[in-house]
């Protein structure tokens, strides 16, 4: 999906890691939330507290969820990170990418 209808957008940003990390979050009619942003190179680690999908939109980066060994996303991919769980990112270069909550 390239475009998101009938949302409202909060126009305070999220910003991690000295501002290496920004996003926006989108709050769908049914309260769903999604946070669009963008990724600097760098090394990161997140926690999560719902199940989460990860859509890299364009960019290259390896991650690694616990207990798995690192992978690698070269343009656009998806993966997910389960509830309470944290993960590592390592951008090789800048990253646009789209995350969904997911309820388990």
């Amino acid at each position: 999906m390239n475009q998101f209808e009938n949302v409202t957008l909060v126009k305070k940003a999220n910003i991690y890691f000295e501002g290496k990390v920004t996003s926006r979050t989108i709050i769908f009619p049914d309260q769903t939330k999604k946070t669009l942003g963008i990724m600097m190179p760098g090394e990161y680690e997140f926690s999560t507290s719902s199940k989460e999908e990860m859509d890299i939109v364009s960019g290259k980066l390896s991650y690694k969820l616990q207990g798995e060994d690192w992978k690698e996303i070269n343009g656009s991919g998806v993966f997910y990170v389960p509830s309470n769980e944290s993960f590592q990112l390592i951008v090789h270069e800048v990253v646009d990418y789209c995350c969904s909550y997911l309820e388990e």
